[in-house]
């Protein structure tokens, strides 16, 4: 079952060699499939669940996303879903389902950093490849295929703005397998877990919790603290400099919210390391993206 929700992958642009001023999710998950030639002997069926810049990835298409991925594992005939999708926030997409669904069945997503309509092209063959994945014997779980890598899904890092090898895994890993002429080569286990299930997301975006992530630097305001608590804010994670530190600047409003009852867990905003000696931080060793999502599924938990 192939899924799509737009991005890069299904953008179009006017002239084959722009490859940054198109315009995201234009192209049908249909027409991506069709402009695959080795995918017409296979057996897939495809459905466009949305289409968005996946800048623009929002609560509600979440919910919707992972119940209708939920469906189609469901049904006995169906091996695999591949998800194709923007690489912005490929990464927060990736987590949540893997959290959600934890799945016993390959769930793939995959992307591309350059238009449908470029010279170069690299949606066809991450197409092709994911489909490989999904289709291969015994994979499991929720991951990214792009550029001929698989990367895990709790693992996922955009860490490139251009090149078509735009993604690494943190904290200090790498990828979970390659995907070499349609053949899937693994280095370690597939993404595992217990699911919290579907039903903690709501469908409606104003029933998710407000969470939000600060990221600490030189100069550090509190205003922007002052402001989200007085707003309502339900949750804050602090992207935090080097090994969980942050400006003194923010210290006192971070204790007013942890007394205001507010949550505040603490990452790294460093590309790679996790934060040491931190055992009682559940995000010392995830991305400030991921620890957001962590932290939202948590607050849905209590509800």
């Amino acid at each position: 079952m192939i899924l799509g929700t737009g991005g890069t992958i299904a953008g179009a642009s006017a002239r084959a060699t722009d490859n940054v001023g198109y315009r995201a999710g234009t192209v049908s998950v249909e027409s991506l499939v069709s402009a695959v030639p080795a995918l017409a002997s296979k057996r897939l069926e495809a459905e466009q669940l949305a289409q968005l810049d996946s800048k623009d990835m929002d609560h509600a298409t979440w919910a919707r996303l992972a119940r209708r991925v939920r469906e189609h594992l469901d049904r006995p005939d169906v091996r695999g879903v591949v998800i194709t999708h923007g690489t912005d926030t490929l990464e927060e997409t990736a987590y949540l389902l893997q959290r959600v669904l934890a799945p016993t069945k390959p769930v793939v997503l995959t992307a591309a950093m350059r238009p449908a309509t470029a010279m170069q092209a690299d949606g066809p063959q991450n197409l092709l490849d994911a489909v490989a994945v999904a289709e291969a014997e015994g994979v499991q779980g929720v991951v990214a295929v792009v550029a001929g890598q698989v990367w895990s899904g709790l693992e996922l890092r955009k860490s490139h703005s251009y090149r078509l090898d735009a993604f690494e895994a943190g904290p200090d890993a790498g990828p979970l397998a390659v995907v070499e002429e349609g053949v899937l080569r693994r280095f370690r286990d597939w993404p595992r877990g217990e699911a919290l299930d579907v039903s903690v997301l709501p469908p409606d975006a104003a029933d998710w919790p407000w969470v939000e992530v600060l990221a600490s630097h030189a100069g550090a305001d509190a205003r922007a603290l002052d402001a989200w608590r007085s707003a309502g804010l339900k949750g804050l994670v602090l992207a935090c400099t080097g090994n969980g530190t942050m400006n003194q600047a923010l210290e006192a409003p971070v204790r007013a919210l942890k007394d205001a009852g507010v949550p505040v867990w603490r990452t790294t905003r460093c590309a790679q390391g996790a934060i040491v000696g931190a055992d009682d931080e559940p995000a010392s060793a995830l991305s400030p993206w991921a620890a957001r999502i962590e932290l939202t599924l948590a607050l849905l938990r209590k509800r």
